[in-house]
C-alpha cells in the first residue's frame, strides 16, 4: 500500500482513433496521468455517477454498493494494482466486521464502485512504472513524449467528450 499513488478521475473521453472510452486518472500530487481504456457499459456507469444522474432502478454498481452496505461492509479504497499483457487489474479493499477484505476487479468496475462510495482511488507505483515504459497510446500513433503532452494538455472540453 505504501507504493500506491492516489489519483482522481481527470475525465472520461473517447479515444480519437478507436472511439473506445478512456478513463483518464491523474495523480493528485503531480501532473502524471494514466489512461485506461474501458468498455462502453462501464464508461456509462462511471459517467452516470460523475454526472450524479439518478436512475429509477439500481444499476449494477449501485446494487454492489447496496449489497456491501447490507452486509455491513465498507469500501475503503480501490487500487489499480497490476498491468499484465496490456490488461489492467484492480483490487477493491473493504472492511467487514473489523477484517480487511480484498476483492479482484476490473479497474472500470472498481472505479465505478469507488465513485458510489466516495472513497479514494489509487494506482500501484509499479503499474505507473510499467505504463511509462510501455507508452503506446492510440495504437502507437504517438511516441511517449507526444502521449505525455497530449494527456497533460487535455482540456475540460476534451475530457467531457464522452456522452452516454
Amino acid at each position: 500500500m505504501d507504493d500506491d499513488i492516489e489519483v482522481q478521475i481527470r475525465g472520461l473521453m473517447l479515444d480519437p482513433v478507436t472511439n473506445m472510452p478512456i478513463v483518464v486518472l491523474k495523480d493528485v500530487a503531480s501532473d502524471l496521468v494514466l489512461p485506461i481504456w474501458v468498455g462502453v457499459f462501464e464508461a456509462n456507469a462511471i459517467a452516470l455517477e460523475l454526472e450524479k444522474t439518478a436512475m429509477p432502478r439500481p444499476m449494477t454498481h449501485d446494487l454492489l454498493r447496496n449489497m456491501a452496505k447490507g452486509l455491513n461492509a465498507v469500501v475503503d479504497r480501490v487500487v489499480v494494482s497490476d498491468l499484465r499483457e496490456d490488461t489492467f487489474y484492480a483490487t477493491i479493499w473493504m472492511t467487514q466486521g473489523g477484517d480487511a477484505v480484498a476483492m479482484d476487479a476490473r479497474p472500470s468496475d472498481a472505479i465505478a464502485l469507488a465513485l458510489r462510495w466516495d472513497c479514494p482511488i489509487f494506482v500501484a507505483n509499479k503499474v505507473l512504472g510499467r505504463t511509462k515504459q510501455n507508452a503506446g497510446v492510440l495504437d502507437g500513433q504517438l511516441n511517449e513524449e507526444q502521449q505525455r503532452r497530449w494527456l497533460e494538455n487535455l482540456s475540460d472540453d476534451d475530457t467531457g467528450q464522452y456522452k452516454m
